[in-house]
């Protein structure tokens, strides 16, 4: 099978050839595969080491790595970067919303243009070159709340759900026009897949009441689920939340998601969530980031991958994938590892 039809199997819930796999890293990991794999271009790389879904990404979440030490997004809000042992970070260290007691910002603020042709380019060109062979992903990170939270700062944000809910409305209804006429665009390009997310998950519970979720990112993400199956009722659509979220994977389902990202495997469990969602839902991730990938042997990184087999990939309705970006504490054999596992065991 060529990858785009390996994936699109995948997500129709039967067996293809082999498991698919996808990966995408952080930038110190990107610039030791293209030095691995002899290459200037992350997409060729991509398919060298075997992926089969490439990405092209849109919105506040591109932000994470601009130019110089300390830069302002075309969203308004200043960025920095910091060091760890393992390699570098950006945190937001000045945001356009924050301290906005009378709403006056809000108002006057205005989303980066979504129908700038440059927000487009890349996944036209991504599209022309591989669109062919491999599934196409136009991402949209940080669709609602996390874009929301980024401009006005967490703590107000999540007061103001509570305390002052018509600020939070205006905020998520400005906010949620980017991913909306993003979608669109990007559907117009011939993406196969709409990536959407908003972090609302912790390791052991959900970040916030699933209540709260569903009275305020609920409608709104059916509102853009709606939008783009109306468009093209054969997208695929995708949902981003890292950590738990048990609770709101019904609702999920019930506005008509397609595929759940992360699963993140000490956070979920994969084989209940597929004894109870694998029907209705197809899986992408469970490889764990936090150990295996980056400390564990070739020995773990296989019975990872067998495990994932057995459980959570039976059937078909997975992509094989780390449970987030491959971050710097990753050495590019283990990397190389999973992607021979996944050849190798993957087989159904």
């Amino acid at each position: 099978m060529l990858s785009k039809e390996r994936v699109k199997t995948a997500f129709s819930r039967k067996e293809p050839d082999r498991v698919p796999i996808t990966a995408e890293f952080v930038p110190e990991v990107q610039e030791k595969l293209l030095a691995h794999f002899g290459s200037k271009d992350g997409y060729e790389m991509a398919v060298a080491l075997g992926c089969d879904v490439l990405f092209s990404s849109a919105g506040i979440g591109t932000s994470y790595y601009g130019e110089g030490e300390e830069y302002v997004c075309p969203w308004g809000a200043t960025w920095k970067y910091f060091e760890n042992e393992f390699g570098r970070y950006t945190e937001i260290v000045d945001r356009p919303l924050e301290n906005d007691e009378d709403g006056r910002k809000l108002e006057a603020y205005r989303i980066p243009d979504p129908e700038a042709e440059s927000v487009y380019l890349p996944a036209r060109d991504l599209v022309s070159r591989y669109g062919d062979t491999h599934f196409i992903c136009g991402s949209i990170p940080c669709s609602i709340f996390e874009a929301s939270w980024y401009l006005h700062g967490l703590e107000d944000t999540i007061v103001d759900m509570l305390v002052n809910p018509d600020y939070a409305n205006s905020l998520f209804d400005k906010m949620m026009q980017f991913p909306l006429r993003a979608g669109l665009k990007l559907i117009d390009e011939k993406v196969d897949m709409l990536w959407l997310g908003d972090d609302v998950g912790m390791q052991q519970k959900m970040f916030m009441a699933p209540e709260t979720w569903r009275e305020f990112l609920k409608p709104r993400m059916a509102a853009l689920i709606k939008a783009f199956k109306g468009k093209n009722p054969e997208i695929i659509v995708a949902y981003h939340s890292c950590g738990y979220i048990v609770p709101i994977i019904e609702d999920l389902i019930e506005i008509g998601l397609d595929v759940l990202n992360p699963v993140q495997p000490h956070a979920m469990d994969a084989l209940e969530l597929k004894k109870k969602f694998g029907d209705r839902l197809s899986f992408w991730g469970a490889i764990d980031i936090q150990n295996t990938l980056p400390r564990g042997s070739r020995r773990d990184i296989r019975n990872e991958v067998a495990l994932r087999m057995r459980t959570i990939g039976k059937g078909g309705g997975y992509l094989m994938a780390p449970a987030h970006n491959v971050q710097a504490d990753t050495s590019v054999q283990n990397i190389l590892d999973l992607f021979e596992a996944a050849r190798e065991l993957g087989m159904y």
